[in-house]
């Protein structure tokens, strides 16, 4: 029987001629120990330090893959072969690219085109597509389609199909984001369908593939990316790929959550976001970080959304919208919309406009300014001309709906919300339509259809249980208590009522500039939600710059308004700067229903408040009854628009 060879034969197997076959039949960690055993030994050539890297790559060895480039590009340097030189020198580039490193990439780019200098050679393809995805960074898209033509022709007339393949999917990026969808997917769909038949390399497969269903989730063309998807992994089981599936994994999750699939979804993105950690792929993993900020927003979890989203900001994906949308379900209305209008504002690409204009729909209309959600809409009906897919023309729809019940015209709401929904169902997306139905119970509402709405409203909320989305499925609840409330007349309850409000906003609004000024907003805003809860009370809403706050006792209402004072005190005294705020309490009686307040002493108590200066608290007299160690100046009498009497008021001596 045979026992393989002898220690003796073993000895003579020529390790660079096995890493080589290793190679061929796809066994990456072979193929790796074998070359790097060779190269320790100091016999790899040019070529053979590239196929080092590439198995490096495949085998989960990022670094020591870009380290054998960089010394691929030395010997063939050394062998006088300046054109692969000069190909190994964009390839190494474009990986620091990759890593977010752009001087580097830059400075290798450069050395590029000295090595390459004019020329037809594939090379010399490769350098005008490197200079068409630096023109297209800089916002030169003329420059940027010019030199990816190029990129393509040169592909042609040399027959390199993966310059053929890259350069088909980068100028087809670029057409989509110009706006010739349709001529853009059919670029990139001719490039994908060469890297999923197995003619290209395994490198440029994934690549071109991952291009292609990036291309469909920015679309929201959730069904070609599915497509795309089940077609690239069945590529990369026949070719045992294992690089690329952590990306098809985080894109398959994206489509997974639109279905409504969030706990797994999010599963396979920490396992994705974790597998690419040994390929430095930066982008798909800041990719996959925004997912997941995503649908930690939709479960509620607000915080869990915001680290996610900053993990993906360090890797240079935008956190917007989802983090704009997280500081609107914060109630931190002026900080979204200050977020949101600055993202569209930076943003030229039409498709990352268009999910940035839905965001901004709802946002605008929360912050009161119906007139820039109006805006917002007609652009997202233009951008959706060029590619109508059904998720595209379901969020429109939803948004018109929400811009038309803001404008008062409830009738046409409810027609739009109600293709939203079909829309929506089509799409497999029982968020979004949960979503829809609860805007669409308003518009009923607001038309008297009161048994439609009521059915809608519960619909929508028994979605939202279903899914998990605890912020919603509390909205709804509370709606649904508060048309039940309604219905049986408000409950009258005694508390005080506290305003708050920041004195000059928006002259410091305007001195420090919008980074410096939400990072002021978010600290106020933090702050006095944390002492609210410590005294005990609710807050009922933002108002503004501002809080309106509920307290079952005057003395709470008081101490926690000079707990505010203080802190703002600590802050100034540590920073040299810290904002002005007035507040205002009144105790009184008022109609609750549900989780609001309402009736003539909230209205007293907030025009108390707009009595008040900056860092003083002005109490009503009926707030200080039986309460008489609260050191108090300057009482007098003022007159409140709508009360007949004046009414007694006196500022607190919190110092």
């Amino acid at each position: 029987m045979s026992e393989g060879p002898s220690p003796a034969a073993a000895s003579t197997v020529d390790p660079v001629r096995a890493g080589r076959d290793a190679l061929a039949r796809r066994d990456w960690s072979a193929a790796f120990e074998l070359l790097a055993e060779a190269d320790r030994t100091g016999g790899l050539s040019g070529d053979d330090l590239e196929q080092l890297a590439v198995a490096a790559f495949f085998a989960a060895h990022g670094a020591e893959g870009v380290a054998a480039k960089e010394r691929a590009f030395k010997a063939h340097l050394i062998a006088g072969n300046e054109i692969r030189a000069g190909y190994i020198a964009l390839d190494v580039g474009t990986s620091y690219a990759y890593e977010g490193r752009q001087s580097i990439a830059a400075s290798w780019l450069r050395r590029a085109e000295k090595l390459l200098g004019r020329g037809d050679t594939y090379a010399h393809g490769y350098l005008a597509l490197a200079r068409s995805e630096m023109a297209a960074a800089a916002g030169d898209t003329e420059a940027a389609l010019r030199l990816a033509e190029e990129a393509v022709a040169i592909g042609d007339r040399t027959e390199d199909q993966d310059l053929r393949a890259f350069s088909l999917s980068t100028l087809g990026t670029l057409k989509i984001a110009t706006g010739e969808t349709d001529d853009g997917l059919a670029l990139m769909e001719e490039a994908s369908l060469a890297a999923v038949n197995g003619d290209l390399s395994p490198m440029a497969s994934g690549i071109t593939a991952c291009r292609m269903i990036a291309a469909c989730r920015d679309l929201t063309d959730y069904r070609r990316a599915t497509e795309w998807i089940e077609a690239t992994e069945r590529y990369c089981e026949r070719q045992s790929v294992g690089g690329f599936p952590g990306v098809c994994r985080i894109h398959r999750a994206e489509v997974a959550a639109v279905g409504g699939a969030w706990d797994k979804a999010e599963a396979d993105l920490v396992r994705a976001t974790t597998e690419l950690v040994d390929y430095q792929a930066t982008p798909p993993q800041a990719d996959g970080y925004y997912a997941i900020g995503e649908i930690r927003r939709l479960k509620g979890d607000l915080s869990g959304a915001e680290s996610a989203l900053r993990d993906a900001h360090v890797r240079g994906h935008s956190p917007q919208p989802a983090l704009a949308l997280v500081r609107l379900a914060e109630g931190k209305v002026k900080a979204a919309a200050t977020a949101i209008n600055a993202a569209v504002a930076e943003t030229n690409d039409r498709w990352a406009r268009g999910r940035l204009l839905v965001a901004q729909v709802e946002i605008s209309i929360a912050a009161g300014d119906v007139g820039r959600a109006r805006t917002a809409v007609d652009e997202l009906e233009t951008i959706i001309a060029g590619h109508p897919s059904p998720a595209l023309v379901a969020g429109r729809q939803a948004a018109l709906g929400r811009v038309l019940l803001a404008e008062g015209d409830a009738a046409h709401a409810a027609a739009e919300l109600r293709l939203a929904i079909r829309g929506w169902r089509e799409v497999g997306a029982p968020y979004e339509v949960a979503r829809a139905r609860a805007l669409l119970a308003q518009a009923l509402r607001a038309t008297d259809e009161e048994d439609d709405a009521d059915l809608e409203l519960r619909a929508a909320h028994d979605e939202f249980e279903r899914l998990g989305a605890r912020l919603d499925a509390d909205a709804t609840a509370r709606e649904i208590r508060d048309v039940e409330d309604r219905r049986s007349g408000p409950l009258q309850v005694r508390k005080t009522f506290m305003f708050t409000d920041i004195v000059g906003s928006t002259t410091i609004a305007e001195a420090l500039g919008d980074q410096a000024w939400e990072r002021l907003l978010r600290w106020h805003d933090d702050e006095i939600r944390a002492l609210v809860a410590q005294s005990g009370g609710e807050v009922v809403k933002a108002t503004g710059d501002g809080f309106f706050v509920a307290f079952d006792t005057p003395r709470a209402g008081i101490d926690c308004a000079v707990a505010i004072q203080r802190a703002l005190q600590v802050q100034r005294e540590a920073t040299g700067f810290a904002l002005a705020v007035r507040i205002g309490l009144h105790a009184a009686e008022a109609n609750m229903r549900a989780s609001d307040y309402s009736g003539m002493g909230v209205n007293v108590a907030a025009r108390i408040a707009s009595l008040a200066g900056g860092g003083e608290i002005i109490v009503s007299a009926a707030s200080l009854e039986g309460i008489d160690d609260i050191p108090t100046e300057e009482s007098r009498e003022a007159e409140i628009r709508g009360v007949s009497a004046p009414v007694a008021i006196a500022r607190v001596a919190w110092h």
